[in-house]
């Protein structure tokens, strides 16, 4: 029985010292790992963001240059009949759209979305608009039809995607 106490006297204070060590031990890697973790994150920061404020720009770019009105100034030529006006537009839009499609890995679902749905509106509204032209109008024509459209709609998903987009890389300053 003395040998088990004597037993016990030894290895009760060494497991309780092992068991201090470890605490310590865990501690220190725990904090240490954090730091790690921090590094990282600024690391990331300091490379993302910058890249997601490029990705902004030209998202921002995409919308502006979709908007019916800069759209049309951009594409229309004098010479061009309304069926050439609007298949120049409807390239013109899905090429923008497609050219920044990679960009939606840095924004929200959401705010892709709204993105989304604007471009497809400005494409409805060619669509709308060509629907009403008769066969032998002017690029011309076309585009005031538009132009009628756009100032018609109550609401303006163009400046809605932009506000969307605005407000996401707002968060980060």
């Amino acid at each position: 029985m003395e040998y088990l106490a004597d037993l016990l006297k030894i290895v009760l204070p060494a497991g309780l010292v092992i068991y201090g060590m470890y605490l310590t031990i865990m501690s220190f890697l725990k904090k240490e790992r954090d730091k790690m973790l921090v590094e990282i994150k600024t690391q990331n920061t300091q490379t993302i963001l910058p890249i997601r404020l490029q990705a902004g720009e030209r998202i921002c770019l995409l919308l502006e240059r979709v908007t019916p009105n800069n759209l049309i100034r951009r594409v229309n030529s004098p010479e061009f009949t309304a069926q050439d006006l609007y298949h120049k537009l409807i390239y013109e839009i899905r090429e923008e759209f497609n050219h920044n499609l990679s960009q939606q890995v840095y924004f929200t679902d959401e705010t892709w979305e709204s993105v989304r749905r604007a471009v497809e509106s400005v494409i409805t509204m060619v669509n709308t608009a060509m629907q009403d032209m008769p066969d032998e109008a002017r690029g011309l024509d076309l585009a005031k039809r538009i132009f009628q459209i756009s100032l018609d709609q109550k609401s303006d998903t163009i400046q809605k995607a932009l506000r969307n987009v605005k407000d996401e890389i707002r968060i980060f300053f």
